[in-house]
C-alpha cells in the first residue's frame, strides 16, 4: 500500500506545485480577454462555469482509457505505476496545459492549424488528415462497443442501438454545446468519478485491515511481469498501452472544445491541468485494483479477461450491487461520451481548415453529413483490429504537439525543454514500437537490437534538427 500512496500523494502534490509553476511558466493572465467574449456564436463559443469546463474536459480526455488502458498496463506489473506517474507529472500535465494554453490564445484554434502555425504548413495538412481519420476511428469504436452491450443486456438487436448511438452523437455534435454536452456530462463526469472513488476507498480499507494485499514496486518487481513478454516488451509497448493516464495526444483534439467555452484564463489550471492530473489518479486506483483483485500482475495475466469483464467483476464484487449499475454506466456511457466529442472535435477541425463559420445550422450539417456517413458506413467493418493502431497513432499525436509547443516556446523566449525533453523520449518510444512491435499491434517485429538504436537515432536527430532550426528562428513574444 505505501507504493500506491505516495503515487496518489505525488499526484495530488503536482497539481498544487506543477500547476502553478505552468501557470506563471506560461503566463496565465486572468486581466487577458478569452475567445468566448469575442466570438460567441452561441454554438461552439459559449461560456460555461468553472466546474462544467472541468467535468466536461475531464470526460472528454478519460472516458474509458484511463480505466481500460491500466487495466491492461497492469499486465506489466507494478512497472506501470512509474509510468503513470512520471508520465502523468512531466509529460500529460504539461502537454494538456500548454496544448490548451495555446489553443486558448489562438481562438480557441484546433491542433492542425497550431502545428501548422509552428511547423509549417505541410505539417497543417498531415496533421488535419491523420487527426481526423483518428477521431472518426475512435468514435466508430466508441459506437460499436456500447451498442453490442446493449444488445446483450437488453436483447434487442445491435443494429437498432447503432442507430440510437448514432442519432445522439449528431445531435451531440451539431447542437449548441451547453444544450447536450454541457447538460449530461457532468452526469457522466460523477459516474466516472464515483467508480474510481469507491474503487480507490475499497483499496484503501482494504489495505488498511489486511484484506486485500496490494502491489509495491520493489527490486523484484522493477522487471516486465507480463505473461508473454517476448510479445509485450516492457518499452516501448507499455508506454503505448497506457495512453490515457500518462500523456495523450488525443486530449489536445479535445482541449480547443474548452478553450473556446472558457470565460477567464484563472481557469485554465484547473480545467486542462487538474483534468489530466485527474485522469492519473483514476488510471492509478485501477491499475491497482486489477493487479490486487488477481493476487498480483501473474493473477491478472493468468485470468485471461477482457478489460470490460475485470471491471464489471471488480465494481460487483468491491462495490455490491451499486457497484454493478456503476459498471454498466462507466462501460456504456463513458464511451459514448468520448464517441460524441470525438466528431464535435472532427467537425471544428474540418471547420478550421476549410475556415468555415458554425453559427449557421446548415454549415454545421454540411460539414457534419459525409464525417458521419463515412463512419456509419465503417461501422460495417470490424474494428478490433484498427483499434490496435489508435494506440500508437495516439503517441505519435502527442509527440508531434510537444514538438508543436517546443516550437513555440522556442519563439517566445522560454525554456523549451519542458516540452522538447518530453517530444524527444515519445520519438524514441513511438519509432521503437513501430519497429519492434508484432505484426498485429501495427509493427514490424524487427529485432530489439535495430529498433532501439534506430529509435534513439530518430529521437535525438529530430531534437538537433529542432535546436538548429530554432537557433536560426529569432526571438518572437507572442
Amino acid at each position: 500500500m505505501i507504493t500506491f500512496t505516495i503515487s496518489i500523494a505525488l499526484l495530488v502534490a503536482a497539481y498544487f506545485a506543477n500547476g502553478k509553476f505552468l501557470g506563471r511558466f506560461f503566463g496565465a493572465d486572468p486581466r487577458r480577454e478569452t475567445p468566448v467574449h469575442r466570438l460567441a456564436d452561441g454554438v461552439d463559443y459559449h461560456e460555461l462555469r468553472p466546474w462544467r469546463l472541468f467535468v466536461i474536459q475531464f470526460l472528454n480526455i478519460a472516458g474509458l482509457g484511463p480505466v481500460f488502458g491500466a487495466v491492461l498496463g497492469a499486465a506489466y506489473g507494478p512497472m506501470a505505476y512509474l509510468w503513470i506517474v512520471l508520465g502523468c507529472i512531466l509529460a500529460g500535465s504539461v502537454h494538456d496545459f500548454l496544448a490548451g494554453m495555446l489553443s486558448l490564445r489562438h481562438d480557441g484554434t484546433s491542433l492542425p492549424n497550431l502545428a501548422g502555425k509552428y511547423l509549417g504548413k505541410h505539417a497543417r495538412r498531415l496533421m488535419t488528415l491523420f487527426t481526423a481519420i483518428l477521431l472518426v476511428a475512435v468514435g466508430v469504436s466508441f459506437a460499436n462497443g456500447p451498442a453490442d452491450l446493449l444488445a446483450r443486456l437488453t436483447g434487442i438487436e445491435a443494429g437498432w442501438w447503432l442507430h440510437a448511438v448514432f442519432a445522439y452523437y449528431i445531435l451531440a455534435t451539431i447542437l449548441p454545446v451547453n444544450k447536450i454536452i454541457g447538460r449530461i456530462y457532468p452526469f457522466m463526469g460523477a459516474a466516472l468519478i464515483f467508480m474510481a472513488l469507491g474503487i480507490g476507498a475499497a483499496l484503501v480499507a482494504g489495505g488498511l485491515t489486511g484484506a486485500l494485499h496490494l502491489p509495491e514496486l520493489t527490486l523484484d518487481s522493477f522487471r516486465n511481469m507480463h505473461a508473454r513478454p517476448e510479445e509485450n516488451v516492457l518499452f516501448p509497448m507499455m508506454f503505448i498501452v497506457i495512453s490515457c493516464g500518462a500523456i495523450s495526444g488525443f486530449h489536445a483534439t479535445q482541449s480547443p472544445m474548452m478553450a473556446r467555452c472558457m470565460g477567464n484564463e484563472r481557469w485554465a489550471r484547473p480545467v486542462f491541468h487538474g483534468a489530466m492530473i485527474s485522469e492519473g489518479i483514476v488510471a492509478m486506483i485501477w491499475a491497482t485494483a486489477a493487479m490486487t483483485f488477481f493476487g498480483g500482475a501473474e493473477g491478472l495475466n493468468a485470468s485471461g479477461q477482457t478489460p470490460a469483464v475485470i471491471v464489471n467483476a471488480i465494481c460487483n464484487s468491491w462495490l455490491g450491487k451499486a457497484g454493478a449499475i456503476i459498471a454498466i454506466v462507466g462501460v456504456i456511457v463513458c464511451p459514448i461520451t468520448s464517441g460524441d466529442t470525438a466528431f464535435r472535435g472532427t467537425r471544428l477541425i474540418i471547420a478550421d481548415a476549410l475556415r468555415v463559420g458554425q453559427k449557421p445550422v446548415r454549415a454545421r450539417l454540411l460539414l457534419s453529413a459525409p464525417v458521419f456517413a463515412a463512419a456509419y458506413f465503417l461501422c460495417r467493418f470490424d474494428f478490433s483490429t484498427v483499434w490496435k493502431y489508435v494506440g500508437i497513432s495516439n503517441q505519435v499525436l502527442a509527440t508531434v504537439t510537444l514538438w508543436t509547443l517546443s516550437v513555440y516556446l522556442s519563439r517566445a523566449g522560454k525554456a523549451h525543454w519542458i516540452t522538447s525533453l518530453p517530444a524527444t523520449f515519445l520519438t524514441v518510444v513511438c519509432v521503437s514500437y513501430l519497429l519492434l512491435a508484432p505484426y498485429r499491434a501495427g509493427g514490424l517485429a524487427l529485432p530489439s537490437s535495430v529498433a532501439y538504436p534506430a529509435g534513439i537515432i530518430a529521437g535525438v536527430a529530430l531534437l538537433g534538427a529542432f535546436l538548429v532550426k530554432t537557433k536560426r528562428t529569432p526571438y518572437n513574444k507572442e
